[in-house]
């Protein structure tokens, strides 16, 4: 693509910038008519040659207010140009970037506001009002503009990131705060180049060439799937990339067949709703080689292939670890149906240990460790925890990233996702799965969603709570259906795994990436526990053929 390799890039825009220069005619962006009218913008592609002139004009603008290395600038551009316009232009003048979940409300921005200490926030209109009350309540008057407006000179003043180009902060992302405050993952260049490279280093599946891949993508930008993983892959490629607004489940494949897109991405609950839908002649009539993602329903998951004729690659990874940490299922065995995402590769290292830090044999659940095969086990994964540093170093306890995940490994090397290590609820000396049980659930044509938790039992040790969200209107006998529902998933999973209490409520607490936030969760489960407010369905609860 240029005389440099990937590897020798200094920064994002270092890559982008020779992106431009070997493909200037080549689409960078595609937006498709359906986004463009939710967006109230214009349809069609962008080039690089194209999107490199804008970034040119943004980044004078910025140089010529003082923005420099050491400030940082917050973004609620949602998946719109702007956002690359604005964030490619900032980091070429070393301006690390904030990008803002456009969910988030008063308090959240609030505190995303004070604890970044952002210098500017470049937002939609609609949302300046809010965010400069955010900024009042938190005590940090910020200027607030919009993706055209004029930039204001940069009056912060703050030390210049330390040591080379490659390590500079180019992004500070939260992450979900299941358990408290969101945590700032300061993410440096280096993180995302390595993000690219890797991508492109898998093999197998999702092997990619420069003939022109086009990627469609209804992930938020805010998340390091679509920041980092897809938009780095695609500008060592010069690809092309289409961004949704959002997953809309009756016009997705008319955005796939429209965009041409030769790899798509998805969140686990995408494939079981393009599965309600009836079958169609036209399920085939697509590009796509692979999709690439995590968490598809396992018994949903081969049954979706045959369908639509492509693999869902399932993968692992986080904010913390990037893909120089990832760990991807693009090599068979896939162990289709078991939740399992693949094989360590040579880019990362792991451990999976028991709570006394014990390894654990083959077959047997612990906790996955990671860190980089580099020299350095920080490298290309997360700098830090953001003016955390106690978080920081537990979290690398040993030199080792303690994900929280619980998997198991099979004899052939492959891994599987078990759970969250703090979701797993021991019931009569069972550990069951809380992501198992809720997916069950959630298959359910009565529910719209479900979340589980642990409540104690005198007996057992844990009995398992269900909050269950009907998808319509509070039921004539709710303690009927309760039971109904328990005899239904005593049908899906091992007797001891359905709830023993079941809750219907109205909304299930979630985090604003819409994940259930699993720490409010156990208090509010713990409200109607102690409160009575559920019904028992415990006596269902028996082995097959027992009295």
């Amino acid at each position: 693509m240029s005389k440099l390799s990937p590897a020798d890039y200094q920064s994002v825009h270092q890559c982008f910038a020779a992106a431009a220069a070997a493909f200037p005619d080549r689409p960078f962006l595609n937006i498709l008519p359906e986004t463009a009218s939710v967006y109230g913008i214009d349809a069609g592609e962008i080039s690089y040659g194209d999107m490199n002139g804008r970034v040119e004009q943004r980044r004078d603008a910025y140089r010529a207010a003082g923005f420099g290395p050491g400030l940082r600038v917050g973004l609620l551009l949602e998946n719109r140009p702007a956002f690359f316009e604005h964030w490619l232009a900032l980091n070429a003048e070393g301006v690390s970037v904030v990008p803002i979940n456009p969910d988030l409300r008063l308090a959240e921005q609030e505190y995303l506001i004070c604890h970044s200490e952002m210098a500017l926030v470049v937002a939609l209109p609609v949302r300046h009002e809010e965010l400069r009350k955010a900024a009042s309540a938190a005590a940090h008057e910020v200027p607030v503009i919009g993706p055209d407006d004029a930039i204001p000179a940069a009056t912060v003043e703050v030390a210049p990131w330390d040591g080379p180009m490659p390590r500079w902060e180019a992004a500070l992302l939260y992450t979900s705060g299941t358990t408290g405050l969101p945590k700032g993952c300061v993410l440096s260049n280096t993180y995302f180049l390595r993000s690219g490279i890797e991508y492109l280093g898998f093999s197998g599946y999702v092997a990619m060439t420069e003939e022109g891949e086009r990627m469609l993508t209804p992930l938020p930008l805010f998340h390091m799937n679509a920041m980092a993983v897809s938009t780095m892959a695609m500008l060592m490629l010069g690809g092309c990339l289409t961004f949704l607004d959002r997953f809309h489940p009756r016009s997705w494949w008319a955005s796939v067949r429209e965009s041409r897109a030769t790899v798509v991405h998805y969140l686990g609950v995408m494939p079981a709703m393009l599965m309600s839908a009836p079958e169609s002649p036209e399920d085939r009539e697509h590009l796509v080689r692979f999709g690439f993602g995590a968490g598809v329903d396992r018994l949903l998951h081969a049954p979706f292939e045959e369908r639509f004729g492509f693999p869902l690659i399932e993968a692992w990874g986080m904010t913390e670890t990037g893909n120089s940490g990832a760990i991807i299922a693009s090599h068979e065995p896939r162990h289709v149906g078991t939740n399992c995402f693949g094989r360590p590769g040579n880019n990362v290292l792991v451990h999976i240990v028991d709570d006394e830090g014990r390894e654990v044999g083959v077959g047997q659940p612990g906790e996955l460790l990671v860190r980089s095969a580099h020299a350095d086990p920080r490298f290309g994964f997360f700098d830090r925890y953001l003016k955390n540093e106690e978080a920081t170093a537990e979290a690398w306890e040993g030199g080792w990233f303690h994900t929280g995940d619980i998997v198991s490994q099979n004899e052939d090397g492959t891994m599987v996702f078990v759970d969250r290590k703090k979701n797993v609820i021991r019931r009569s000396g069972e550990n069951i799965a809380a992501v198992e049980v809720e997916v069950a659930l959630n298959r359910h044509p009565a529910i719209q969603t479900a979340a589980v938790a642990a409540v104690p039992d005198p007996v057992r040790g844990d009995e398992v709570f269900g909050m269950i969200v009907l998808d319509e209107a509070a039921p004539a006998d709710p303690a009927a259906l309760a039971e109904e529902i328990t005899i239904w998933a005593l049908g899906q999973l091992a007797y001891y795994k359905p709830p023993g209490y079941i809750a219907f409520v109205k909304e299930l607490p979630l985090t604003p990436t819409n994940k259930i936030k699993r720490g409010d969760l156990k208090e509010v489960v713990m409200t109607l526990f102690e409160g009575q407010n559920f019904h028992d369905v415990r006596h269902l609860k028996k082995r097959q053929g027992a009295k």
